[in-house]
């Protein structure tokens, strides 16, 4: 706990405005959308490129915050307690450094480049029944997220375990100034996040960085570059190795390692005595991951026996949270691998974050390991609940349900998961959003099977986290004022209409673009409430436009006159006009007005009162093809000469916008006012500059339903289309055209992958189903199929089928389910 003149100490601040008496501070916010507890919570007004925390000043305020750390003086609001510093991140930096100081207990800090919130989170499970623990949260190991782990340290806490991540020099100096690790752990170095490093070196070197301190570090030198690097930096001249090797002599001999069909049993030596443990995971990383552990358990100088006992009931870590369709219109959201205080934390966030339905749910599971008593804890987490907004919880569970009475909104208990599936009636979940929260043994699958609505095993994928780094992808290409408008057109070209546009409005989309109105007023019906332009008004759908309050385009002066018309139908307001966007032909010719047309279109919008022109904007016909650059800067210099004859006409500003995804990369200057980003949202690059900066956003998945031999000289499928010419091993995918696998990949000429083998369709493509060509693959009934994703891209697939990426990812059936994932 600190009071603001003890914070303004801390960082070097100035107390500014001090209308309040000095409170007491325990919580930091730096996110106006997690807003807990107001009244003992400090917001500091983080500045990016792309956002300012200051904005969210006033919303906050009136929310109960009063106090505030900002780089800004025009902001002190009355009745506050403002410190004025001039790096808000630099602030939160050092008070949490400071905080850190505090506690003289071990601190484990641990970087590398892939393992690091595994071997975190395992060292939690492992070491937790006997210390109380504070650690990062998920993969909080930013500049940010660092400083906010460590602010978790509390007076009773006796270990802490954080994890530290860099992707530019520089970096791991303050981060290791911030953890002030006693122990260190370096899980490994690959490519990930090299993109601003010279060379190997210099990565390994700044992530070393942070255990310049430390009493021991413990690695292994298996990795022969980190290794030698380690060595020429002389870091170990003045700490301690604790190493665990394949290869070599080590603190730690990992002797062999046996793998069963779900178990793998790791045999070592240490201090001249063989050991072994035995692990519920059989993946390279995961037993990677596992020694790492050990040898962190052996240095604290664990029983052998102990360590075994606990690694062989290690829980798998949810890297991420899982959105489906339920039964009954609900959305599923599955977090059912842990549960514990923090992950809670971020799954009420995701959950939160849904605005489709109104009312909330979770369903948890007791809390496992927490390190706190029961009535405490439950008492913590029903406050953090109602605080949250939350609705309705299930409890599931003995301990929890010992402490129903500490929650007061809506409840029900079960003393088990089997009690629970056999006893509630399913159909009372109507028209809400779901989460699923439970420790493993609670065996959380079986009510997520049951709430899922039931669907063929053919599902598009959609990582969330991968979409919101390419909208930040083309944020740093603009300048600070230039807003974003994205596309979220044709069912988010096949990614979902509201789940879309909730991530979007979520991370501060300036406004969104529908193709038709009935689209728009689903969004607003969902609980979107960012601006939404509507693209292709009909004659029928201005009344709705007009009632959702939606933006329509006009490209022609029939469309004005209907809207015009419905103005008057519906009395609308002069204070309250209906705001659209005048679409202008340079070229494209397609939909617009064109410039002989300006001086009766700007004649006829002085004459409306109760429409507001908000924007004017054009369309770049070939933006991506180098080859037509000077017809799209023809495009661009027709668009400025029309637009500024509206401008110079008009009583108020008027937003001006023509890049399109390529636009924004290849003709930075030409930003205006706003930009549209379209299918590069979605991972498919428009340009070659943009082709490896992308991530890929979705995954065309499926299963194999059967597997049967077939001889030489057989047909397969209808019309007898492919014919055998010896002995084959086939598969068949419950993937057809009415799913959106064109037809045109019959007969060998489209291929899918199976454990990344690309196995030819045989035969014609099916309504339902395909088939593939297995021969000499082991596989079996089940396996996963691929059709296109991340290493894979559709851009390969619209390759072969001689079309655009757009054209396959939109024809992807509705009735395939999408599964959301939140890493």
């Amino acid at each position: 706990m600190y009071t603001n003149k003890e914070i303004a100490h801390i960082i070097d601040g100035q107390i500014i405005n001090e209308d309040l008496k000095d409170q007491v501070i325990t919580d930091i916010l730096i996110d106006s959308r997690r807003l807990i507890n107001p009244s003992n919570c400090i917001f500091i007004a983080l500045v990016s490129k792309k956002n300012d925390g200051h904005h969210y000043i006033n919303e906050l305020y009136d929310r109960g915050v009063k106090n505030f750390i900002i780089s800004d003086p025009a902001y002190v609001l009355p009745e506050t307690n403002c410190i004025l510093t001039d790096n808000t991140l630099s602030a939160l930096q050092k008070l949490t450094a400071a905080h850190r100081k505090k506690f003289d207990i071990p601190i484990i800090g641990i970087t590398g480049s892939n393992g690091k919130t595994i071997v975190k989170e395992w060292l939690f499970q492992l070491l937790s029944p006997d210390n109380k623990i504070a650690r990062s949260p998920k993969s909080y190991n930013s500049q940010v997220g660092v400083p906010l782990s460590v602010w978790q340290i509390k007076p009773d806490s006796e270990l802490g375990i954080f994890e530290a991540g860099i992707s530019e020099p520089d970096e791991m100096g303050r981060l290791q100034q911030i953890i002030l690790p006693t122990i260190g752990v370096f899980t490994n170095i690959g490519d990930a996040h090299s993109e601003n490093f010279i060379n190997i070196i210099q990565k390994v070197g700044e992530k070393l960085k942070l255990f310049t301190k430390v009493e021991t570090l413990i690695y292994t030198p298996d990795y022969g570059e980190m290794q030698e690097i380690i060595i020429r930096s002389e870091i170990l001249n003045g700490i301690t190795a604790f190493t665990w090797s394949r290869k070599q002599d080590a603190d730690l001999r990992i002797l062999k390692s046996e793998k069963s069909d779900s178990n793998t049993t790791i045999a070592g030596k240490f201090k001249d005595e063989e050991l072994s443990i035995t692990i519920p995971f059989t993946d390279d990383a995961s037993i990677e991951n596992a020694i790492h552990c050990w040898a962190v358990m052996l240095y604290f100088g664990y029983n052998n026996t102990v360590i075994d006992m606990r690694m062989q009931n290690l829980q798998p870590i949810a890297m991420r949270l899982e959105m489906k369709e339920g039964i009954n219109h609900c959305s599923i959201i599955n977090d059912s691998y842990n549960s514990d205080i923090n992950s809670l934390n971020i799954a009420i966030d995701f959950l939160n974050l849904q605005t489709q339905h109104k009312k909330k749910t979770i369903i948890l599971s007791d809390i496992l390991q927490s390190g706190q008593d029961d009535e405490e804890l439950y008492t913590e987490i029903a406050g953090f609940l109602q605080k949250k907004g939350i609705d309705k919880i299930i409890g599931i569970g003995k301990a929890i349900s010992r402490q129903k009475d500490k929650f007061e909104i809506e409840s029900e208990f079960f003393p088990d998961t089997d009690t629970f599936l056999h006893t509630y009636s399913f159909a009372g979940f109507q028209n809400e959003s779901i989460l699923l929260k439970g420790a493993r043994i609670f065996e959380f699958e079986q009510i997520s099977q049951a709430l899922q609505q039931k669907a063929h095993e053919t599902v598009l994928e959609i990582n969330l986290n991968a979409l919101v780094n390419n909208l930040n992808y083309y944020r740093k290409k603009l300048q600070p004022e230039t807003k974003i408008m994205a596309m979220v057109k044709a069912f988010s070209y096949g990614s979902g209409s509201f789940e879309i546009a909730n991530i979007l409005q979520y991370h501060h989309i300036d406004y969104l673009a529908v193709a038709y109105a009935d689209e728009g007023v689903e969004l607003r019906k969902a609980g979107i409430t960012v601006p939404i332009m509507v693209m292709n008004p009909d004659e029928q759908s201005y009344d709705a436009i007009i009632k959702h309050n939606l933006e329509p385009e006009i490209y022609n002066f029939r469309s004005l006159d209907l809207l015009e018309e419905a103005t008057r139908v519906n009395i609308i307001p002069e204070n309250k006009p209906v705001k659209v966007h005048i679409k202008l032909d340079t070229g494209m010719h397609r939909l617009g007005l064109l410039p002989g047309e300006m001086d009766h279109l700007i004649e006829r919008l002085l004459t409306l009162r109760s429409i507001y022109v908000q924007s004017v904007f054009s369309h770049l016909a070939s933006s991506e093809d180098p080859e037509d650059d000077d017809f799209t800067n023809y495009q661009i210099d027709q668009f400025q000469k029309m637009s500024t004859s509206i401008q110079e006409k008009s009583d108020h500003p008027i937003m001006l916008h023509i890049l399109n995804s390529a636009g924004i990369s290849r003709f930075p200057k030409a930003q205006f006012d706003m930009v549209r980003l379209g299918i590069s949202l979605y991972g498919i690059p428009s340009t070659a500059s943009d082709k490896n900066k992308l991530e890929n956003v979705s995954t065309l998945r499926s299963t194999i339903s059967q597997i049967k031999t077939i001889s030489a000289g057989e047909s397969i499928g209808y019309n007898r289309a492919s014919i055998t010419d010896k002995d084959i091993t086939i598969g068949i995918i419950p993937v057809g055209y009415a799913d959106g696998l064109n037809r045109k990949l019959s007969k060998g000429v489209g291929k899918i992958y199976i454990q990344n083998n690309a196995v030819p369709i045989i035969g014609n493509v099916c309504m339902d189903m395909c088939m593939v060509d297995i021969s000499g693959i082991d596989v079996n009934e089940g396996d996963d199929v691929i059709i296109f994703g991340k290493e894979h891209p559709i851009t390969e697939l619209a390759n072969v089928l001689d079309t655009i990426p757009y054209e396959v990812l939109t024809n992807i059936s509705r009735r395939v389910k999408r599964v959301y994932y939140h890493e």
